[in-house]
């Protein structure tokens, strides 16, 4: 008999948990961060189902001698938290080109991989705010190290 109720209780958690889940169909902001230089970045997100989507972004960053123009791309999973706080975990990649102040280095476009964990607040309105961490790894003669890129995120939903 305790097995049968601990596997209702289960059951029912985790119906609970994925009616609960709402993110919007569409989404489009910025996102803005550093990863060695500051970054601004034209995002969209693509509800696939309620609890995955796509994120679309073409950015551009800058430091003091190059700077890079650069288009990503992930899959996320999304999983509620308490009442309008997601967190979201994803993966995926891009392609960057990179252009240098030093007439001594040439540019270069480069891909990379990227991981993504963060946290999201959905307001009543259609606002999103978010705070994630996007690990990147480069493949590129110039750009084959591993960055740590921290960004807010800014969207309107729809």
């Amino acid at each position: 008999m305790k097995k049968i109720l601990l596997l209702f209780v289960t059951i029912a958690a985790f119906s609970y948990q994925a009616n609960s889940q709402q993110i919007a169909e569409n989404a489009l902001g910025l996102r803005l961060g550093d990863s060695d230089g500051f970054g601004a970045e034209i995002s969209y997100q693509r509800a696939l189902s309620d609890i995955n989507r796509l994120e679309f972004g073409l950015g551009w960053r800058d430091k003091s001698d190059y700077s890079a123009y650069r288009i990503v791309g992930l899959y996320q999973w999304i999983w509620t938290l308490d009442g309008n706080f997601n967190w979201y975990a994803g993966a995926g990649g891009g392609l960057a080109s990179f252009s240098f102040d030093n007439d001594d280095i040439d540019g270069e476009t480069a891909l990379f991989v990227a991981g993504d964990i963060g946290i999201e607040y959905n307001f009543e309105f259609p606002l999103l705010l978010s705070l994630d961490f996007r690990p990147e790894f480069g493949f590129g003669d110039l750009n084959d190290d591993l960055d740590f890129d921290i960004a807010l995120g800014v969207r309107y939903q729809f």
